[in-house]
């Protein structure tokens, strides 16, 4: 596969109606660029849900995505309250979500852990009163698209 393709994207917090919208526009990019079915359900659920995230907890933040023949690598970055316990909320269904977020059918707890599952390589880092910064590669290469 000759892939690149590199974009940014950045995310109102507190915005639900456009919730999804950037991990269907990464779809589709990557759809069109021919990367397999199994990696776009990988890369689309990381960036969904760093992207509820973001709009959930933070007051703004960004999702930038770089994809080369070999890994999706995807970054996203949100000005918030960060994370006081990151082992805790690595845990799934650990959530501090509001009664309205959860109301809206979102704060499972599963974001995190499924962002995990989703990546080949994961690391989150989070300051309190500042925000919170991941990083997940997906291998394009060495057959890691049957992963989930």
């Amino acid at each position: 596969m000759n892939l690149s393709y590199e974009n940014s994207f950045e995310i109102q917090g507190g915005n639900f109606k456009k919730a999804g919208d950037i991990s269907v526009q990464i779809k589709k990019v990557l759809q069109n660029l021919g990367v397999p079915r199994a990696i776009l359900r990988r890369v689309a659920i990381a960036v969904y849900e760093s992207e509820i995230n973001i709009i959930s907890y933070a007051n703004k933040g960004i999702i930038h995505i770089q994809v080369s023949p070999e890994t999706v690598s995807i970054e996203a970055e949100d000005e918030g309250p960060g994370i006081e316990n990151i082992e805790l909320a690595m845990r799934a269904g650990y959530s501090t979500a509001t009664d309205k977020i959860r109301e809206m059918g979102f704060g499972a707890g599963m974001g995190i852990p499924n962002i995990i599952n989703c990546s080949d390589t994961f690391n989150i880092t989070s300051e309190v009163n500042k925000g919170t910064h991941l990083t997940m590669i997906i291998q394009l290469t060495n057959n890691q698209e049957e992963k989930n």
